[in-house]
């Protein structure tokens, strides 16, 4: 709880969807797909004995594949010794080629090598050639914005022989700039949450940062405060609410048996700017379980009491614990049953000439939204909406299209103003409960719209855009549902079919990667897991339930389609037909196939 400088304590309700546990909500223990973000200990999938500090000089030997993985790691860590850290790598008469940059500016040029390093032994030296894909430049502040080099490949040179320091390998002729491998992304750094207030300051929206495992334990909580105190990532900005103007952290936080003092400069406080920055930094220091207490100008303003309490009394954004798996089968909507799982009753009702092709249902508050494509006579589509109590009617429908994709809707503070996105022939609109589908421009994107998913907080979006990836944020200027400039996401598969959320800053996405493929990928595009590399054919519809804290559910999942054929993930496998619980009205007894799957919740 809080508690305000001489006033009485505060009473709060403590929330009860953080204790729910992964066995209560019916989704499997184990999953192939794994979120590489913080949680409340370290990275899944990571372990707590990864080195702090990356490999140096000497220690491949004389090694030269080790050696340039070795390189490509070198300038990982805190920002303020990355040149000095590389430079070790550089032959001594060379290095003054490396112009180095001083605060803020310093940069770390992420690279995913698209093949190994193409190394050849010659009579002079070593030549070394990198393939790369640029993924994007690595601020001093922990953001990965998106790359200003357009190389797509790096050419230098390994020379051995005695200098100054010690023997062994040094580079020759090399890049002029700090490089760093995504592989060494992921291993010398932790991926972290942090959260900023939507423009209606009514919900919070995460943000990504990745802060280097070098940083001493003690400092993490400083350098948190200060990438609030700095502001969201570019691409995030127009979505969410920064701290006001002249916000800054004095001297570092610091703690004393358990309990952190964090002290701010912050111009224009008032009691609701402090309870939303106690709340901002609950969420964003998830690892923190005990009290905080909150200065301005070195008065104490705010004493929480227990993190991990305000965490459950004021949860980030509302979500269901129990998300339901449907489909639709023949013409029409219906659950989906699987061992320890819930499935429940079908909550919209379709009449018999309402053909579904795919859906979205979402909750909120006490209220069911519902959005399905139909399929009409004429061969066209158009988008049913409905809402209300469960069962939902579908009565009001938009003007026909020749083909319109999965519907979504936006998670919005106010739930009786629902808006939803929706792709029809290659444009991306917004719709409300009226169904009259707008079209929303979407900057910085090329090509036609192909697919588009809403992330858990309802104000960030995927897109998929002439065969693309892109994010970009929700803002709601002047009532309607709009979005900013897109931040275009690198990944390695390309002519990209189909994209959902799997977790905060995870993305699960289809597309090619010689053959059709799933991977996951973080927002920015850093950090890809290939999650199924031979699907068989292109994946036409994909739905996830992420991963997230405000439900306690350890592992993600996913559902899609592809040739036709629905397919579940935890293991990979086909989606058969008598998994289907069909509903006694629309029973038909015919052997069809499930199709485009998604969850409730």
């Amino acid at each position: 709880m809080i508690r305000r400088a001489s006033r009485a304590v505060a009473v709060l309700l403590v929330g009860t969807l953080l204790l729910t546990g992964p066995t209560g909500c019916g989704i499997p223990n184990e999953s192939e797909v794994q979120v590489d973000e913080r949680g409340p200990s370290v990275v899944a999938g990571s372990s707590s004995l990864r080195s702090a500090e990356p490999p140096n000089r000497t220690a491949a030997g004389t090694d030269p594949d080790a050696f340039v993985r070795n390189f490509l790691s070198a300038a990982a860590g805190e920002p303020d010794r990355a040149y000095q850290r590389v430079k070790q790598f550089i032959d001594p008469l060379e290095r003054d080629r490396l112009q180095e940059k001083q605060g803020s500016e310093i940069g770390l040029t992420v690279v995913r090598l698209r093949d190994e390093p193409v190394i050849t032994a010659d009579v002079e030296s070593t030549k070394v050639r990198l393939v790369v894909q640029q993924i994007g430049l690595l601020r001093a502040n922990g953001t990965l914005v998106p790359p200003v080099a357009t190389e797509t490949e790096y050419r230098f040179e390994l020379d051995t022989g005695e200098r100054e320091e010690s023997n062994g390998l040094y580079v020759r002729n090399p890049p002029n700039v700090l490089l760093l491998s995504d592989s060494a992304l992921r291993e010398f750094y932790q991926a972290e949450t942090i959260y900023f207030w939507n423009s209606a300051r009514t919900r919070l929206v995460p943000d990504q940062r990745y802060l280097p495992l070098s940083v001493p334990a003690e400092r993490r909580v400083t350098d948190v405060v200060r990438w609030l105190t700095a502001g969201p990532s570019d691409w995030l900005g127009p979505g969410v609410s920064r701290l006001p103007d002249g916000t800054n952290l004095i001297n570092n936080a610091t703690e004393s048996d358990g309990r952190w003092e964090v002290n701010l400069e912050m111009p224009g406080e008032n009691d609701q700017r402090l309870d939303q920055l106690a709340t901002q930094l609950a969420w964003s220091l998830p690892e923190l379980q005990g009290p905080l207490e909150l200065k301005s100008r070195n008065q104490t303003r705010r004493v929480i009491d227990s993190l991990r309490e305000h965490r459950l009394a004021n949860l980030a954004y509302p979500i269901s614990d129990s998300p339901q798996r449907f489909c639709v089968y023949e013409g029409t909507i219906q659950p989906l049953a699987f061992a320890g799982e819930p499935s429940g009753t079908v909550p919209v009702v379709t009449t018999a000439s309402q053909q579904v092709v795919s859906a979205a249902l979402a909750r909120a508050g006490d209220r069911v939204l519902a959005a399905v494509v139909l399929a009409g006579a004429d061969g066209r589509q158009r988008l049913g909406v409905g809402g209300g109590p469960d069962p939902v009617r579908i009565a009001i429908t938009s003007a026909p299209y020749d083909a319109i994709g999965r519907p979504v809707w936006l998670r919005s503070a106010e739930p009786h103003r629902p808006y939803g996105l929706v792709v029809a022939d290659g444009g991306l609109y917004r719709f409300g409960a009226d169904a009259q589908m707008e079209p929303v421009p979407l900057l910085n994107a090329e090509g036609p719209v192909t697919a588009v998913a809403a992330a858990l907080d309802g104000h960030r979006v995927a897109v998929i855009a002439g065969g693309a990836l892109y994010v970009a944020a929700v803002n709601m200027d002047g009532g309607q549902v709009g979005l900013g400039p897109a931040r275009r996401v690198p990944v390695s598969l390309t002519d990209l079919s189909a994209v959902d959320w799997s977790g905060e800053n995870t993305l699960v996405v289809a597309g090619s990667g010689g053959r059709p493929a799933v991977h996951q990928t973080s927002v920015d595009g850093a950090l890809e897991t290939p999650l199924n590399s031979d699907v068989g054919a292109r994946v036409t519809h994909l739905a996830a339930y992420p991963v997230n804290p405000v439900v306690s559910i350890s592992i993600g999942t996913l559902m899609y389609e592809a040739n036709g054929v629905a397919y579940r993930s935890n293991p990979f496998e086909r989606i058969k037909q008598e998994q289907v619980l069909l509903t006694p009205q629309s029973g038909t007894g015919q052997q069809g196939n499930p199709t485009a799957p998604f969850f409730f919740h």
